[in-house]
């Protein structure tokens, strides 16, 4: 799917370096991959163990125990995201998770990452349109080190002047080479814009370019404060740990912080679509580009289930019906798609998208996923294909069952948006109810000509030739 989560190598399948706030490259199947965590918890005998507490300053601890091995994952999420961000001030909240790790009077630069280092762990970030989290992976011996170095960041944070302004040039050479050198991901950047008229998931998480040149220190100082506060976070652990132990530590370590004020409400909704938003993108490009968004809801419709068995069907792997008609069969692109992403603090987009062929048209590409669309509308799936769909969601998920981190950043995700970790019990009930008529149905609702954005890359020769 496509990803909009500006981050660096949190997720080793990605092979991505290890530079702090990077973006995954070609990442249409990261939300998949949370996605995919979704099962193992859902069932009573993982579910009923997942424990919450609150502190008296409003910091939340969601706790799940698993003593397979003696290793512990920390996660502490802030709910602050592009989502939170102004016109002019885009980017602010992807810039201050880079400053982050720019020392305190404590531990100065470089020392957070060194400290987690030299005790055999690994640390790192993520910032996305409802949140930016953090995380540390050690041994369960050394987890009061993520206790104390998340503490002392949480409210000591130095923001020297100087390193903000090198790092806002570090930020601004990331969108350059991940956006703006990339057609794909300026082609996405566009869509959302387009698609998205009040509501802020309309800006780039990670900012504007001239946003980010006019970002200053102070700017920057007065979100921390705003946002960076224990009652608008919540701090995730699995893994090998006593939670009666684990919570009078953090207790010990974040208890005496202020819990703060409540941050500013985004209150924007964006209205229904009335017509089709069309669009040509032109730039130096290899090979032409066709993407829809369809305006679609978020985890608090029931039809989200539908739309993800929908997502399924049409999208996953070589065999799904986009791939095997548009690049098998009619030779059209060199890959083809679609997604959807219901685990948002708002609703999002569903979309489709085929690359093409040197020698294919954009019209023939238009033609294909408007046939494959009102197929979905008129014809119901069969048994087996329906089927299949479902066995594919389980079996993907249930393959996460062994990993803490995955366990943490879905539970993470759910706390920050609002969904909450116990969404995850009956979630495959709710997988296995989805129809054929279900599927017809959410399709004939969503995907309406009134409600799509369609992106066009229009490649351009370079400028030298």
């Amino acid at each position: 799917m496509i990803l909009r989560t500006y981050h660096s190598d949190i997720f080793a399948i990605f092979a991505m370096p290890k530079v702090k706030g990077r973006i995954i490259k070609g990442a249409l199947r990261i939300i998949g991959a949370f996605a995919a965590t979704l099962v193992f918890l859902s069932a009573p005998a993982y579910s009923s163990e997942i424990k919450e507490h609150l502190l008296p300053n409003g910091l939340k601890i969601v706790t799940l125990e698993n003593h397979k091995s003696p290793v512990v994952t920390f996660q502490i999420w802030y709910k602050v995201g592009s989502r939170n961000e102004v016109t002019g001030k885009t980017g602010i909240s992807h810039l201050l998770e880079h400053m982050m790790f720019k020392g305190t009077p404590s531990h100065g630069k470089g020392e957070f990452s060194r400290i987690v280092s030299m005790n055999g762990g690994n640390e790192n970030a993520f910032t996305s349109q409802d949140y930016t989290a953090y995380f540390e992976i050690f041994s369960s011996d050394r987890l009061n080190i993520s206790l104390e170095l998340e503490s002392d960041r949480m409210v000591n944070l130095l923001i020297d002047p100087q390193e903000f302004l090198l790092e806002r040039d570090v930020v601004k050479e990331e969108r350059r080479l991940r956006t703006e050198d990339d057609p794909t991901s300026s082609l996405v950047e566009e869509l959302y814009a387009a698609a998205f008229k009040i509501h802020p998931y309309h800006a780039p998480i990670i900012g504007w370019m001239n946003d980010l040149s006019n970002l200053t220190r102070e700017d920057l100082y007065r979100h921390y404060k705003e946002y960076y506060t224990p009652s608008n976070a919540t701090i995730v652990i699995v893994g090998d740990f006593d939670t009666e132990e684990v919570v009078k530590n953090i207790e010990k370590y974040f208890g005496s912080i202020p819990g703060g004020s409540a941050p500013p409400e985004v209150r924007m909704t964006e209205p229904e679509q009335q017509g089709e938003k069309r669009f040509y993108y032109k730039r130096e490009a290899q090979l032409p580009y066709v993407i829809y968004g369809y305006q679609a809801p978020n985890y608090k419709d029931k039809d989200h289930y539908a739309l993800d068995v929908l997502s399924n069907i049409l999208s996953e792997g070589k065999s799904s019906r986009l791939y095997q008609k548009i690049v098998y069969e009619k030779e059209l692109a060199i890959a083809a798609g679609g997604g959807f992403n219901a685990i948002q603090t708002d609703p999002e987009l569903f979309y489709f998208y085929a690359q093409l062929r040197p020698e294919r048209t954009t019209a023939e590409a238009e033609s294909a996923l408007n046939s494959e669309i009102e197929k979905i509308k008129k014809e119901p799936v069969s048994d087996s294909e329906l089927q299949k769909a479902k066995n594919q969601i389980e079996a993907s998920f249930i393959m996460g069952q062994d990993s803490n981190f995955y366990q943490a950043m879905l539970i993470g995700r759910l706390e920050t948006i609002g969904a909450g970790a116990r969404y995850l019990e009956t979630y495959i009930d709710e997988i296995r109810k989805v129809t054929a008529e279900d599927i017809m149905r959410i399709a004939q609702k969503y995907f309406t000509e009134d409600h799509r954005t369609v992106g066009i890359l229009v490649p351009l020769s370079p400028k030298n030739e």
